[in-house]
């Protein structure tokens, strides 16, 4: 049998070659790769240069948005039991819709004492009237006896200036004799008849002259309180008036009706339960007029101004559906200003912080109409500064 022809092996030199040769290689796809990944570099670079300068410029975003609407508080403006309540939450309801009935028996006795009320005022005007025309015919029948009294008066001073002229007469008699002491007696006894006659006179003039004044001023007094006045203008009248419409109020307020179109969140009000006058018992969510609270950084500001337009996304719809608003305006602080705690920071313990401030954005409401929102959710808005 024949020897086998021995394996040739390589020398160290074409080793070193094959070597030599895989290393060249391995540095040519390396500088091939990174020259391509340098123009990639080069090329995202110029490609976000030229997006900087044509749109992202122009453009401020932030995540830190949420939606948020000028919600409306329900609250009884009376304390009384719950009768009804006739809505839950989720509920969508109109404005006007019946949201809850309270106890009005106290309302309803209120409104029948004020009723009452009205009746009586509405009849003392009408006594005060007709109390007017007779102090009047008081006054008239007061000169009357004033009259009477001057005549009585007249008739008085007659008899006296007889009785006096009488008397006189007879005194100048009686030296000679031809007057008797009884009949000067007589004369002088009605002399002092006719003074005091006259005398009664006199009194009875300034009686009914005091009468008559006192006439007058009740008169007076009486017709202040109707004089320019009708039934239905009176003072008292329309206090009574006044009052009766508070108690109609109070009565209507038994029936709590929605203030605003909206869906009912938050109920807290059960049947049987007493609930007192400005406690919060429910709140209603105008879903068709919410807005964007967007909290944009402070630098993020420097060219966003009111009017301009807004680009805005919602988490629970996604990057598919997009709402178009306007910035409306800005937040009076940052958020932080308006913290229940603000922070504080110590002299040399102070460390920089971005500051966010609240941007108000509203939305299309035909796009709102389109895609609900809920007060609360995430949104991303984007608004375009190019205008400025």
């Amino acid at each position: 049998m024949a020897d086998a022809d021995p394996v040739t092996k390589p020398s160290d030199a074409s080793m070193h070659e094959l070597e030599d040769a895989a290393k060249a290689v391995r540095l040519q796809a390396r500088k091939t790769w990174l020259t391509r990944l340098a123009l990639a570099v080069a090329a995202a670079a110029l490609l976000y240069t030229l997006w900087y300068l044509l749109i992202g410029r122009n453009h401020v975003s932030t995540d830190n948005a949420y939606v948020n609407a000028e919600v409306a508080q329900v609250t009884p403006l009376l304390s009384a039991q719950v009768l009804s309540v006739t809505v839950s939450d989720t509920q969508p309801v109109r404005r006007g819709d019946i949201l809850v009935r309270l106890d009005d028996s106290n309302s309803r006795i209120a409104y029948a004492q004020a009723e009452a009320e009205l009746a009586r005022a509405r009849r003392m005007f009408r006594q005060a009237s007709a109390t007017s025309t007779s102090l009047l015919a008081q006054v008239e029948a007061r000169r009357a006896d004033i009259a009477r009294a001057e005549a009585q008066l007249a008739n008085a001073r007659a008899d006296y200036d007889k009785a006096r002229i009488d008397l006189d007469r007879r005194l100048e008699l009686q030296p000679s004799g031809a007057v008797s002491g009884e009949e000067l007696t007589s004369a002088r006894k009605a002399f002092a008849a006719a003074r005091a006659n006259l005398d009664v006179a006199r009194a009875g003039i300034a009686q009914a002259q005091s009468s008559r004044g006192a006439a007058s001023g009740e008169l007076a007094a009486n017709q202040a309180l109707v004089s320019g006045s009708t039934i239905e203008t009176d003072p008292m009248v329309l206090a009574a008036k006044a009052k009766l419409e508070a108690a109609r109020l109070d009565l209507d307020r038994a029936v709590i009706r929605a203030p605003i179109d909206g869906i009912v969140a938050r109920r807290q009000v059960q049947v049987g339960q007493r609930v007192a006058q400005g406690t919060s018992i429910m709140t209603i969510v105008p879903l068709s007029k919410v807005y964007v609270e967007a909290n944009f950084k402070e630098r993020q500001l420097r060219r966003v101004k009111p009017g301009q337009p807004a680009t805005l996304t919602a988490d629970i719809y996604g990057g598919d559906v997009e709402y178009h608003g306007r910035v409306v305006g800005f937040s009076g602080g940052t958020g932080s200003a308006f913290a229940l705690i603000p922070a504080q920071n110590a002299t040399g313990n102070w460390i920089k912080v971005v500051q966010r401030v609240p941007v108000r954005i509203e939305l299309d409401p035909r796009e709102l109409a389109a895609h609900p929102l809920r007060v609360g959710l995430s949104m991303e808005a984007e608004v375009d500064v190019s205008g400025d």
